[in-house]
């Protein structure tokens, strides 16, 4: 089984999509690469085909047609590196929002310390943010105070976007059902993880504002967030949740037998 991957989405990246390569391929700890490109008019994906060529075997790419969303391009990123054999799979933002040296806290988290999930947290030892201004660092904050306080998850930074998981979680969850896309998408895949009964640990980190390149962020993708936390404690209500990776009985001549 190969270990680690990152998927890292990108659109229009080509300011930060060869630095950001070039940083996670030089860490110690070996992390392969799978960019997922939603078509972006700049030559980002361009770039990664011609870097494949240096680091061949461990920079990957999966191309889209047009902008169809952070979270599908996770699912899309997730689901081909689990059929590929990975152990560990991260996501993380390609604008060095995230300090590629982190990716390393994350893997001991869960490769040695025992977490299934392990989130690179903003929020964990007090508020870890650099260049944004005071308005989206309260409304980053409060967007956590009001997570916590609708869902009962007692996680600090629901929101981060700086992750590792064991293929078990994301093949426990049932990546079919997550329905979100934006941050929400962001604060279910730690919901259905907590609600699954995985362990979850937050990485304290130091976030960074981008300083090439444009942000998503949208007042849509906010809005989808505030109420989709609503949606994703009603629905809660409502599911029962069995992993999907579990065995199930199945009753074979009046004998149940696990399949």
């Amino acid at each position: 089984m190969k270990e680690c991957v990152v998927v890292i989405p990108t659109y229009n990246e080509i300011e930060n999509i060869e630095a950001i390569i070039r940083r996670v391929m030089g860490l110690s700890q070996p992390f392969d690469i799978l960019i997922v490109d939603d078509g972006s008019p700049d030559g980002t994906a361009l770039k990664v085909k011609e870097l494949q060529n240096e680091f061949t075997g461990r920079l990957h790419i999966l191309e889209r047609k047009g902008k169809q969303g952070l979270g599908t391009a996770y699912i899309h990123g997730f689901k081909w590196a689990i059929r590929e054999g990975y152990r560990y799979l991260f996501e993380m933002d390609a604008d060095f929002s995230h300090n590629p040296a982190d990716l390393e806290r994350l893997y001991q988290a869960c490769s040695e310390g025992g977490s299934d999930m392990a989130i690179g947290s903003r929020y964990i030892k007090g508020v870890n943010v650099v260049n944004w201004p005071m308005g989206r660092v309260l409304m980053s904050y409060f967007a956590g105070v009001y997570v916590r306080f609708v869902t009962g998850m007692q996680i600090m930074d629901p929101t981060a976007g700086f992750i590792c998981y064991k293929r078990e979680v994301l093949q426990g969850i049932g990546l079919d059902d997550i329905k979100f896309v934006g941050y929400a998408f962001q604060i279910e895949m730690k919901f259905n993880t907590w609600k699954y009964g995985y362990q979850i640990t937050e990485v304290p980190i130091i976030f960074t504002d981008r300083t090439k390149g444009v942000s998503k962020m949208s007042t849509k993708i906010f809005k989808e967030a505030v109420l989709g936390v609503l949606y994703l404690k009603i629905r809660s209500f409502f599911k029962t949740y069995i992993r999907h990776n579990e065995p199930k009985e199945v009753p074979i001549m009046g004998v149940t037998e696990m399949a």
